[in-house]
């Protein structure tokens, strides 16, 4: 077993056993992590023996927990390298973290004839939400293509941008490809011509090390589950200034200083955009899968899954009748395609064999198209996959063809 393979911790994750105690081979981690024993402990110790509410009650208790929530909002700063803990505002994913921008930023800001770039591997979470604020503002969407190996074209994004750019909206890492975007480029070109940047970072989180100064963007997306943390909860990282000026995106409790039938005056960011109870729960076991990736260390998973990522490359390759899809350096990220196999049915016999992978169009219908196939084959590793996995998943395949032969 080659040396980054050492890097998994089967034994920590529950989840990772059938219900006759047999191995299951999980391939669909960017789609969700499963979750370690750590952070299942921290959300049921947080559900059960200090649960309360926060911010508002004075017993004991909510006061601790109150800490706690606070505490996760400080860890997830720290872990992003963002200036403040001002700077995190919780949300229920990336989704609603996007949704968010495009919704107090994009429909304050962008005017009829304002820009929008996006690219042809964008999620459907970084394209609809854009779609209607162009809708409903007359903003115009441009999309950048990508190169031949299926990497953002930064030189085709360079020539496209104009003064009238005023957002620029990219996947730091593919869901589909595991293609790693140059962020800092892609960040310098859109400051250029004056616009901002926001970044979805669902695929990178997990797996690299980020720093929010160092990427120089304006905005940044992820959601906890892919960060081995719980459903429920994600991050929207702004700049402080720039969340100073945005409006709120819900109204409620929380998120307001003072309330009168005459008027309402708001929190100041990140309460702001935290309208209602906030989720308690998922914050503090957020934190725990925080400390339990940054024990490893980003660099480490991202070594580690791209290693297995170029080693099932290496094996497709050797298969007859089998397409891949995306550049050879990938971010533990493989889609392909088995000639005469629809992927749902290469996903179904694969499940007979314990072996667990994405089939279908990932949320991401335009790079479909631009691929030429209705959906593809994707199989993402995680810091608990090994070579064992991906003998798994090729038995399934050969199986597959031979049903199929």
């Amino acid at each position: 077993m080659s040396e980054v393979a050492t890097l998994s911790r089967k034994t920590d994750f529950p989840g990772l056993l059938t219900g006759d105690g047999a191995p299951w081979h999980y391939l669909d981690t960017a789609a969700t992590a499963q979750k370690p024993q750590a952070v299942i402990d921290a959300m049921s110790r947080a559900l059960g023996r200090d649960y309360a509410t926060v911010h508002r009650g004075v017993y004991g208790r909510s006061a601790q927990m109150t800490l706690a929530y606070e505490a996760a909002r400080r860890r997830v700063a720290q872990f992003i390298g963002a200036a403040s803990e001002n700077e995190i505002v919780f949300v229920r994913g990336a989704t609603e973290a996007i949704n968010l921008v495009a919704s107090s930023w994009g429909m304050t800001r962008l005017t009829a004839g304002d820009r929008i770039v996006l690219s042809t591997l964008e999620h459907h979470s970084n394209i609809v939400p854009w779609q209607m604020v162009a809708e409903r503002t007359g903003a115009v969407i441009d999309v950048c293509p990508l190169t031949e190996d299926h990497r953002i074209d930064l030189g085709a994004l360079e020539a496209m941008l104009t003064p009238r750019t005023r957002l620029v909206s990219l996947a730091h890492v593919s869901n589909v490809l595991g293609s790693v975007l140059d962020a800092r480029a892609a960040a310098d070109l859109a400051h250029s011509v004056g616009a901002k940047i926001l970044l979805d970072g669902c695929q990178a989180a997990p797996r690299m090390t980020l720093d929010m100064a160092a990427l120089d963007c304006d905005f940044y997306a992820f959601s906890g589950h892919k960060l081995y943390g719980p459903t429920g909860i994600g991050v929207l990282w702004a700049r402080e200034d720039i969340l100073d000026a945005m409006p709120p995106y819900q109204g409620g409790g929380a998120m307001i200083e003072k309330v009168s039938f005459e008027g309402t005056t708001y929190a100041p960011p990140p309460q702001r955009f935290e309208a209602g109870t906030p989720m308690i729960t998922e914050a503090v076991a957020l934190h725990a899968a925080i400390d339990y990736v940054d024990a490893i260390g980003p660099d480490a998973l991202f070594a580690h899954e791209a290693a297995l990522a170029a080693q099932l490359r290496e094996e497709l390759r050797r298969t007859n009748a089998v397409t891949l899809f995306g550049p050879e350096e990938s971010a533990g990220i493989v889609s392909f395609a088995l000639e005469g196999v629809h992927p749902h049915d290469l996903g179904t016999i694969l499940d007979e064999e314990n072996v667990a992978i994405r089939a279908g169009h990932h949320c991401a219908q335009p790079l479909m198209e631009h691929l030429g196939v209705p959906a593809t084959a994707r199989a993402s590793f995680g810091l608990y996959s090994d070579e064992n996995d991906i003998a798994a998943l090729m038995r399934g395949i050969e199986r597959t063809r031979r049903i199929f032969g």
